[in-house]
């Protein structure tokens, strides 16, 4: 599995992408650990200018939101918000962490080299990229890439669960630890969430490794196909 081309390889020859025929880890139920987050943290982070009372907004409105946040300090090192790109009413969302160097520039997720193998990893489902979409738990950049700080999450996932509710995806596939325990409210390591169907607000989600670690960690490739096998059959059986 290259960056260019991720397919599934069978004994007597290469299969067509989206054909998952190999069996996938054994699905199980998850409960979510609750973690406490307060609405009036989140309210505290956010000026009154962006608090809505309408609690269903639409795509247009949402991205003026978006452009416009300053409900935490990333707005001041920010080159412009990442708001997500893809269809809108896709049946696969995926959700990484935050905007890295090449996507504060261009204002799009997974544009450098870990979106080069995403669109690989997609390309192998038999997806494109145009046809899911792609977020991030923050919209905004941490300075020299570092990890989300909580009240930086605190102040920016209301929008992603109102992109949730916009999309209503048939599957949530979080890349890597960060977006994971952001979305299940949850410290576990990526390695006991895997193989399994966690639940984000009755909708199936699923755990794998960000891009990014795929390619320092090109062994673990395996599993994330796996993953993405799991994700296709909950997908197919939906």
């Amino acid at each position: 599995m290259g960056i260019d081309i991720w397919v599934e390889r069978r004994p007597g020859g290469r299969g067509a992408p989206g054909a998952l025929t190999e069996p996938a880890p054994v699905l199980q139920e998850s409960s979510e650990q609750d973690h406490s987050r307060t609405v009036d943290v989140v309210r505290a982070a956010r000026p009154e200018s962006i608090i809505r009372s309408d609690a269903s907004p639409n795509w247009q409105q949402l991205r003026r939101e978006v452009s416009a946040c300053q409900a935490c300090p990333l707005h001041e090192t920010r080159t412009q918000t990442v708001f997500g790109v893809g269809n809108e009413n896709a049946d696969w969302l995926f959700v990484g962490e935050a905007p890295g160097a090449d996507e504060d520039a261009q204002g799009e997720p997974f544009v450098g080299r870990a979106g080069k193998l995403l669109n690989a990893m997609l390309f192998a489902l038999g997806l494109a990229r145009e046809q899911v979409f792609i977020a991030n738990v923050l919209k905004c950049r941490p300075p020299n890439n570092r990890d989300p700080r909580p009240d930086e999450v605190a102040a920016c996932e209301h929008f992603l669960r109102d992109q949730i509710s916009l999309i209503k995806p048939r599957i949530i596939v979080a890349l890597g630890r960060h977006a994971a325990h952001n979305l299940l409210k949850t410290d576990q390591p990526l390695s006991r969430m895997r193989g399994k169907i966690h639940t984000y607000e009755n909708t199936p989600l699923i755990v794998t490794y960000h891009p990014a670690y795929l390619l320092r960690s090109p062994a673990e490739k395996a599993k994330a196909w796996a993953d993405l096998c799991m994700a296709q059959k909950q997908v197919s059986a939906s």
